[in-house]
């Protein structure tokens, strides 16, 4: 028996399929998102290490199995790969951490 899991690694192949209840939106969604990974003033490359980080701060598993796929075929190497991971999650802590400044302002409105 298989226990029934929330990600499915084989569910990232269905994503064209969700034009299947939207067609009209999700052909926007997918001309625009063809768009933004096109060679410009950032190169493809470039985009799928910034797509990688983004992936894991949302915590994507399809976008990071995704991506991850996509980096490689692109030329990066796990060393960039793993530098953009650690960007991504720098800027996650320190935009928790920045956030201290108004539990430490409140403290001090409430001891004072």
């Amino acid at each position: 028996m298989s226990k029934k899991r929330y990600f499915d690694p084989e569910d990232l192949k269905k994503f064209g399929q969700i034009s299947e209840w939207q067609k009209p939106m999700a052909d926007k969604f997918f001309a625009w998102y063809g768009e933004v990974f096109k060679e410009g003033a950032l190169t493809e490359r470039e985009k799928a290490l910034i797509a990688l980080a983004v992936a894991h701060t949302v915590q994507c598993p399809y976008c990071i199995d995704a991506y991850t796929t996509t980096c490689l075929e692109k030329g990066a190497d796990e060393e960039q790969m793993m530098e953009a991971v650690h960007v991504a999650a720098a800027i996650r802590a320190g935009s928790s951490l920045v956030f201290s400044t108004q539990m430490m302002n409140h403290a001090k409105e409430m001891t004072m």
